[in-house]
């Protein structure tokens, strides 16, 4: 059994210098206990983003904690910063509790309002008396306002599970700091709107689809309120969630990742660990991944952009300070046990151990899949499907989650046909358009109404807005006991400039995604050659058969050479 405690505190604590390198911790500064290092040092940003300041929590518990090695706990400078990044965050605040992640007047809901409400929150119930009584006057109204601005309710349609749930979280948490009925009040309202996302399979809705990576944040999410307040509802739905979850934990040691609809390799743990007691496979999923990071094998903090290592370090010191004896014998994760097939019909997923493979897929998203060898947990395929570039410049995919695809998923069979799909713009901003954007959040950030439908517009042309091509492309994955085998069909109306089949290589724009993992240095993509270009492009069948012997993982291709030479588009 792994130390999960002190693999969770060293990774954790090995961030700290880094979070307060990101500290603006000048007493005379008027940023002092900003954490948007862009902003207060280099002004390369004309806003704080007030996400940054859930670093807080980090700093706070760092402070409080009792954790070999702590060196932080009870250090008079730790206490003073840390009170000084709670009092920053109230300043920040617009009149009607919101606040700013990407860009002025954003007016977000739960990116930078409802996460650094909670750590706030805990913040302040972390240094209690130490806090100065004017600062905890200011911080405790700017909670109050910012939970009441959340309790009113999603105004952005942003469609992800795992935000309902950090807003239950959040209102849940100020409820109890500031012992406030009146704001414990709209929690009910907020949990039904979580469940409107929720399904029988266990997953939860982000976007169009299930994504395993921020399904574990929403197991941390509401298992931090279950610890505090149990319930019937909570426990089933949290049951579920890691039972789905556990599929997606893979003999490698990695998780989630490309067969997710937003993509997200992470890995939140402090909720498995409360439920660990609790419910037998949290505590076998939760051992898995703390040796697994100890291993290299999930995204640490230190590899994380300076806006979300924020997130991992606060979850990390959790965890360790909720990591419990494990039982002598732990529940077999799915990708231990005896031979079976596990379809999941509503999100379109798949997984099966056979022979000594475990094989994942996503049919709903193109027939995305992935495949280890069981024992030793060597990657057998990590496979995204078609990528390509039109000669018009669009780049089209079949890596994205579509209703209309056509599904037939047998026992040992699954097999997707649809049509390629457009990835949406993600051009980078000119001076004008960096401009023209500016001034139009100038113009309309004062209305709250305007904000969020500015948004709404926002998300949908950079994430969801995505239309079919003319081409048309079948993927069918054929299991057995000693093979894997994957056969691509694609016929087009449109004209390719490139073309490219596997590997990894997701489109979504997903800011919390695309962070490297020694997997990626065994995922190959092949690139068509210009031959078989000229062919996809003059409308004629084109056909890739991959055959792998899962028990000599040895893959067979009839065209096994990749062209040399060839420059790969970015995404």
């Amino acid at each position: 059994m792994p130390d999960a405690r002190a693999i969770y505190a060293v990774s954790a604590f090995r961030s700290l210098p880094r979070l307060l390198s990101l500290l603006d911790r000048n007493p005379l500064s008027p940023t002092y206990g900003c954490f948007h290092r862009d902003y207060w040092l280099y002004r390369t940003s004309d806003f704080p983003d007030a996400v940054r300041q859930f670093g807080v929590h980090a700093l706070a518990l760092a402070y409080a904690a009792d954790l070999p090695p702590n060196p932080y706990r009870g250090n008079a400078q730790i206490r003073r910063w840390a009170i000084a990044a709670l009092d920053f965050w109230a300043t920040i605040q617009h009149a009607d509790g919101s606040c700013d992640e990407f860009y002025p007047f954003e007016r977000g809901w739960v990116g930078p309002t409802a996460f650094t409400t909670y750590t706030s929150s805990e913040s302040l119930r972390l240094l209690g008396a130490e806090v100065p009584t004017a600062v905890g006057k200011r911080v405790k109204t700017a909670i109050r306002r910012a939970a009441q601005f959340i309790a009113a309710g999603e105004a952005e349609h942003d469609h992800l599970a795992n935000h309902h749930a950090m807003a239950f979280l959040a209102v849940s948490t100020a409820a109890d700091v500031l012992n406030d009925d009146e704001i414990r009040a709209g929690l009910p309202k907020l949990f039904d709107g979580f469940l409107r996302y929720c399904t029988a399979e266990g997953w939860c809705l982000e976007y169009d689809g299930a994504d395993p990576g921020y399904l574990s944040a929403t197991v941390s999410f509401l298992g931090k309120v279950y610890a505090r307040h149990p319930s019937p509802e909570l426990r089933e739905v949290l049951e579920k969630a890691v039972e789905f979850c556990s599929y997606f934990v893979y003999p490698d040691g990695s998780y989630a990742g490309m067969l997710g609809s937003r993509n997200t390799l992470h890995f939140y743990p402090h909720g498995f660990e409360l439920l660990a007691p609790e419910i037998p496979l949290a505590a076998s999923v939760a051992n898995r991944m703390a040796s697994a990071l100890a291993e290299g094998k999930l995204v640490p903090p230190e590899i994380m952009s300076d806006r979300y290592v924020h997130y991992r370090v606060p979850e990390f010191l959790l965890a360790a300070l909720e990591t419990r004896p494990r039982p002598a014998t732990l529940t077999p994760l799915p990708y231990q046990r005896a031979p079976f097939v596990r379809v999941f019909p509503h999100a379109g997923m798949t997984a099966a151990a056979h022979g000594p493979a475990y094989t994942v897929a996503n049919l709903a998203k193109g027939g995305v899949v992935k495949s280890f060898e069981r024992e030793q947990g060597r990657l057998l395929i990590n496979d995204s499907g078609w990528v390509g570039t039109l000669e018009d410049g669009r780049t089209v995919t079949s890596q994205w989650i579509d209703p209309h695809y056509t599904q037939n998923i047998q026992e040992n069979s699954w097999t997707v046909r649809g049509q390629l799909r457009v990835v949406p713009s993600a051009k980078p901003f000119t001076l004008w358009t960096h401009l023209a954007f500016r001034l139009a959040l100038a113009l309309v950030g004062w209305s709250p109404r305007a904000a969020h439908w500015l948004k709404t517009w926002i998300r949908k042309s950079l994430i969801l807005d995505s239309r079919p091509v003319a081409c048309m492309f079948e993927r069918r994955i054929e299991l057995s006991k000693t093979q894997l085998k994957i056969t691509d069909e694609l016929q087009s109306d449109v004209q390719f400039r490139q073309l490219l089949l596997g590997g990894e290589l997701p489109v979504r724009y997903v800011p919390q995604s695309r962070f490297f993992q020694p997997h990626e240095l065994e995922s190959r993509s092949r690139i068509l050659s210009d031959e078989e270009l000229a062919r996809v492009n003059a409308g004629e069948l084109f056909q890739s058969v991959r055959t792998i012997d899962v028990e000599t993982p040895q893959e067979r291709t009839a065209a096994e050479e990749e062209p040399a030479n060839l420059h790969v588009p970015s995404f």
